[in-house]
């Protein structure tokens, strides 16, 4: 059974826990798409609260399952209404059977909950013609229900920020450094791009689980057209210091990345997460450049290159005496 470690607000009282609550240690916090490792159990069955937001976030093929179906069941249920109804209150040229009826009954709610109407079956009665105009009500409502989720579907921003798979532990000026790279899959332009990357670990004196806001070499650009490489170094300021390989397994080490940017073209704030974990580090690696020479004018980002890592020396970490 995994262990579960506890919370400490270092020393400095600047880095303290995320919130993302009791963490098992070998557990990641941030899954590597963004989404928090964490499933809710004790809630109700059916949670009108959330049934908008569900529509809204679930894949589009899903999406379109759920409105198909809601489609054939609205139909479905009219049509039964109709024949309960009796067809012999609709003027119709088809046939007498039960299932000639149904047909009947199941298009004309079809043609009715769409407003099409074309006319060869229509309702003869009072009680036919009020079945059939609360089928046309509840058509339009559906309708603007369905177009307004789907505009929010594809009119809700949200980044498309790629991370690379793997971070590097690589070569920094005389030291070391861990770094990753990201890059904007979308053609849209992001700017004034924000990076924060914190570090989740176990201080192996302690078995205490600690939070730490690293220091980057750089946390903001302006411009984002083409990828970024972020770097921590691992000089002596770093809560790294001086652990190798084998001790960032020990410590358990995550690194959380929050990435907040302006998109110009919904003039929005969007945000990206990932997270890093030791056995997704490559200890001796740099990354090949992304960026090749120009065509035309231009230079040339190649993102299928954003996971290519180089083999790279790494100078003695002076912390480990090596």
């Amino acid at each position: 059974m995994a262990k579960l470690t506890i919370f400490r607000r270092t020393s400095s009282g600047e880095n303290d826990d995320l919130g993302l609550g009791l963490n098992q240690a070998g557990l990641r916090g941030v899954n590597k798409d963004g989404s928090f490792n964490i499933r809710r159990t004790g809630q109700p069955g059916f949670r009108s609260y959330e049934v908008y937001h569900q529509l809204i976030t679930m894949p589009l093929s899903r999406f379109m399952l759920v409105l198909l179906s809601g489609y054939m069941l609205a139909n479905a249920l009219f049509g039964g209404l109709y024949l309960a109804v009796g067809m012999e209150h609709f003027g119709r040229d088809g046939g007498s059977g039960l299932r000639a009826e149904a047909l009947d009954a199941f298009f004309f709610s079809a043609q009715t909950l769409t407003t099409v109407g074309y006319g060869h079956i229509y309702p003869t009665s009072p009680l036919a013609n009020a079945v059939a105009a609360v089928e046309s009500m509840v058509g339009l409502l559906a309708f603007a229900l369905a177009c307004g989720l789907l505009y929010g579907r594809f009119s809700r921003p949200h980044a498309r920020v790629l991370f690379s798979s793997h971070a590097v532990i690589a070569p920094y000026r005389q030291g070391r450094a861990f770094m990753f790279r990201i890059v904007n899959e979308r053609s849209n332009q992001l700017i004034e791009v924000d990076a924060h990357v914190s570090l989740s670990m176990i201080n192996p004196e302690t078995g205490l689980r600690t939070f730490h806001s690293l220091v980057l070499e750089r946390t903001r650009i302006n411009l984002f057209p083409s990828n970024w490489t972020l770097v921590h170094p691992l000089d002596g300021s770093s809560p790294l210091s001086g652990l190798d390989a084998a001790g960032f397994l020990k410590a358990d080490v995550e690194f959380i990345v929050l990435i907040k940017a302006f998109d110009d073209t919904f003039a929005q704030t969007v945000y990206a997460r990932s997270s890093y974990k030791a056995a997704e580090i490559v200890w001796g690696g740099r990354f090949a450049p992304m960026v090749s020479a120009p065509e035309a004018g231009h230079p040339v980002v190649d993102l299928a290159r954003l996971d290519a890592i180089l083999p790279a020396d790494l100078p003695p970490d002076e912390a480990l005496g090596s």
